[in-house]
């Protein structure tokens, strides 16, 4: 399954990828977040590899984000590998003249195991999710709104 989503942040470039890459912020945007632990390389470095904990529903959910190209302010991409689950996500971030930044993501999944029947039946889940993901992302950049403060 691929798709692709985009948003329009009311801040300048340098906010928003300075507010994307670091790591201290997930909680602020992403539901569910536990924590990050790096496993493998530098931070941030290319071929890096980290451990993501979440809590989803009533369940825990860890995966390993590989880090593939780090060419920020332009593009950030990754894999996210959980159980039955294979995501390969690439981020652009482009300013625009109204000195916005328009966030891009193309997303690629994978699944296996039972996974694939939930990736064949319910794809809007998946699609639902990221927009959420970036929606709040928006939120925190432009407001200061954690998901936290609910």
């Amino acid at each position: 399954m691929k798709y692709q989503q985009q948003i329009t942040i009311n801040k300048p470039r340098k906010e928003v990828v300075a507010k994307y890459s670091d790591p201290d912020n997930l909680k602020h945007w992403q539901r569910g977040f536990i924590f990050m632990k790096p496993i493998n390389g530098n931070l941030g470095d290319e071929g890096s590899q980290n451990l993501l904990k979440y809590n989803m529903g009533n369940r825990e959910i860890e995966m390993t984000e590989t880090i593939i190209k780090n060419n920020l302010p332009d593009e950030y991409s990754a894999t996210y590998e959980a159980k039955g689950v294979y995501n390969y996500q690439v981020n652009r971030f482009s300013p625009t003249l109204e000195a916005e930044t328009l966030w891009i993501t193309d997303n690629e999944f994978k699944f296996s195991g039972f996974m694939k029947l939930f990736g064949w039946f319910m794809p809007g889940a998946f699609k639902k999710q990221s927009r959420k993901y970036m929606e709040d992302f928006k939120a925190f950049v432009e407001d200061g709104k954690s998901v936290n403060d609910n």
